[in-house]
């Protein structure tokens, strides 16, 4: 039997495409509380989170609309936050209205929302562990 290659992975990130380029930007920098590094204006911006790299690019003319949809698609980015009020709040404060409810789940509790470009965010706040 022939063994399969294995994928060498060492890195693995996230990329949003967008058209909006610099309002998604500034949302990310915003929410997150960090500039973007590396950033190319109008271009290409990376932020680095605990275990993710978040980049944001603008495609090229020719290939816009491949990455365009007419809603949501099924790729959610999830941000783990320890105090889920907290981070309603700062979104609130940065001028987004209010996510839907807060959902109760055995794995904690968690809200959604938009960035700017449609792409689906989920706050998530975990079960605290029990003492």
């Amino acid at each position: 039997m022939i063994a399969n290659p294995s994928l060498d992975c060492t890195s693995a990130f996230i990329t949003l495409s967008s058209t909006k380029f610099e309002p998604l930007v500034e949302f990310y920098s915003a929410l997150l509380g960090q500039a973007a590094q590396p950033y190319q204006a109008d271009r290409y911006a990376e932020f680095c989170l605990p275990g993710l790299r978040l980049a944001i690019f603008r495609p090229k003319a020719d290939q816009a609309t491949q990455f365009e949809a007419p809603n949501s698609g099924a790729m959610s980015l999830c941000l783990e936050v320890a105090d889920l009020a907290a981070a309603i709040a700062h979104l609130t404060h940065l001028g987004y209205p209010p996510p839907g409810p807060v959902i109760t789940a055995t794995h904690g509790r968690e809200v959604y929302t938009y960035d700017p470009d449609g792409n689906r965010l989920i706050l998530h706040q975990g079960v605290a562990p029990e003492a």
